[in-house]
C-alpha cells in the first residue's frame, strides 16, 4: 500500500493523455517513474512489444475512452469483470488496468536484475481480452471516503492497543519517509482528477501505511501466536477498505464520465 501501484500510474496518466491534458512524453515519463522501461505486448495489429506512447495511441484508436484500475487479492476480485484468464493473471500480479471501451485490459509482468541499490526494472504490460461489465466491488468516492474515515480510526485503535503504532526505528523511518513525500507536494494523481479523488487517495495511503507498519515492523504487544492472529484478523478489513478506496480514486475520472458529470 505504501508504493503507488504501476496500474495506478498507467491509468491516471493514461486518462490524462486520453483527455488531452498532458503530452505523450509527460504521460510516459510519469508512468515509467523509477523503472528502466515499460513495453506493451499483445496489442491487436502488433507482432511484438511496443512502447507506451504507441500503445496508448493504439488503444485510443481501438475505442478505449478511459482506464480503470483493479487491485485484486485472494477472495476479493476488486475491480475485475472477467473473463477467467484475465482475472487469474491480474490476481497473480496483484493489479491490472481495465480499458473502458475496447474490451481489453493490461496486466504488468515485472522483471528485476542487478544488486541492491542498483536494480534494473523492466515492465511488460500484457494485453488480454476483458468482459465489458461493471467492475467488482468498487465504491463511489463518497462511500470510499466515509469508509476510510472509520477504517483510520479502527487501524489506530488496533495498533495502539497492540503497541505497534510507530514503534521502533524502522517504523519511525517509514513514517518520516511518508511525511517527507507529502511535504514535497508530490502529485498524487494526474491532471483532470477531481479534488475529492486526490483526498481519498491520500487518506487511503495513510491507512495503508498504518497497516503495513503493523504487518512488517515488529510484533509490539502481540507476543503470542493467538495475539498475532487476532491482529491480522482486525487489520484485514481495514486493508481491504484502503484498497477499495484506492481503486475508487483512480477510477473517478471514468466513473464521472459515465455519469455525465463532465
Amino acid at each position: 500500500m505504501l508504493t503507488e501501484p504501476r496500474s495506478g500510474r498507467l491509468a491516471a496518466w493514461g486518462n490524462a493523455l486520453l483527455a488531452g491534458l498532458v503530452s505523450p512524453d509527460d504521460a510516459v515519463l510519469a508512468v515509467v517513474g523509477g523503472d528502466a522501461v515499460h513495453r506493451v505486448e499483445g496489442l491487436p495489429g502488433e507482432t511484438g512489444p511496443v512502447g507506451l506512447t504507441l500503445a496508448l495511441g493504439r488503444l485510443r484508436a481501438l475505442g478505449v475512452a478511459g482506464l480503470r484500475v483493479a487491485l485484486p487479492a485472494p477472495g476479493h476480485p476488486l475491480g475485475l469483470s472477467g473473463p477467467v484468464e484475465f482475472n487469474a493473471r491480474a490476481l497473480e500480479a496483484g493489479e491490472a488496468v481495465v480499458c473502458h471501451g475496447g474490451a481489453c485490459g493490461l496486466v504488468p509482468e515485472v522483471s528485476e536484475a542487478g544488486p541492491e541499490g542498483d536494480v534494473h526494472v523492466e515492465v511488460v504490460w500484457r494485453v488480454l481480452p476483458v468482459r465489458e461489465a461493471p467492475p467488482a466491488d468498487v465504491p463511489s468516492l463518497g462511500e470510499a471516503e466515509r469508509e476510510l474515515a472509520e477504517a483510520l480510526r479502527e487501524a489506530t485503535e488496533v495498533l495502539s492497543g497492540l503497541d505497534v503504532a510507530g514503534s521502533g526505528p524502522v517504523a519511525e523511518a517509514a513514517i518520516g519517509a511518508y511525511r517527507a513525500r507529502a511535504e514535497r507536494g508530490r502529485e498524487v494523481l494526474a491532471p483532470g482528477y477531481p479534488p475529492r479523488a486526490v483526498r481519498v487517495l491520500e487518506l487511503a495511503q495513510r491507512v495503508g501505511l498504518l497497516v503495513s507498519l503493523a504487518y512488517d515492523h515488529g510484533h509490539g504487544g502481540a507476543v503470542s501466536s493467538a495475539e498475532m492472529t487476532a491482529r491480522a484478523e482486525a487489520l484485514r478489513p481495514v486493508e481491504r477498505t484502503a484498497r477499495r478506496a484506492q481503486v475508487a480514486a483512480y477510477n473517478a475520472v471514468v466513473e464521472e464520465r459515465e455519469r455525465g458529470v463532465r
